[in-house]
């Protein structure tokens, strides 16, 4: 009996199920020591993102994208901020265009966890590219740079389960 070869659609899937699995174990161990949902993970990194340089600040999100990049309602996303904010790892502050949206921003305690753990799964990365070309590098990069687009723009078009809850 021979065996069919499967289409390289189908490794490709087969593979970054393997790596999500892999990264997953890897980000549960982190948010495990850091007694975080891995859904308050994903608001801290997203939060985490382009810092001023002056204040140190990022830009501040609203609660309608932490609830779209956490993958959860909005009411969920609210409570799992007002955990952050209670833990000192974000705050919230009035928009300065529009005093009635409020940002939620990440505090110094927050940036520590990611830096933490941004370091830590880079050299764990790095172990993986170390006999890899920088070409090569750059051409994973974008690939998976192209696909978290494609994912983010069906997930701006999904409404998140309901069913998930974090506390």
């Amino acid at each position: 009996m021979t065996e069919r070869a499967r289409p390289p659609t189908g490794r490709v899937i087969e593979l970054l199920d393997l790596a999500d699995r892999t990264i997953g174990a890897f980000l549960t161990r982190i948010t495990d020591a850091e007694n975080l949902t891995r859904e308050q993970w994903r608001t801290l990194v997203l939060l985490n993102g382009d810092p001023d340089p002056d204040t140190g600040d990022g830009p501040g999100h609203t609660m309608g994208e932490i609830a779209i990049r956490a993958g959860v309602p909005a009411p969920t996303a609210t409570r799992m901020v007002d955990r952050l904010v209670a833990d000192g790892l974000a705050y919230r502050l009035s928009d300065p265009w529009d005093r009635r949206r409020v940002l939620v921003h990440i505090s110094r305690t927050g940036r520590e966890i990611v830096d933490r753990a941004a370091r830590s799964l880079e050299e764990t990365i790095a172990g993986v590219f170390a006999d890899v070309g920088p070409v090569a590098q750059r051409d994973v990069v974008a690939l998976l740079q192209r696909l978290a687009s494609a994912t983010t723009d069906t997930a701006t078009t999904v409404t998140p389960p309901a069913a998930v809850v974090t506390t």
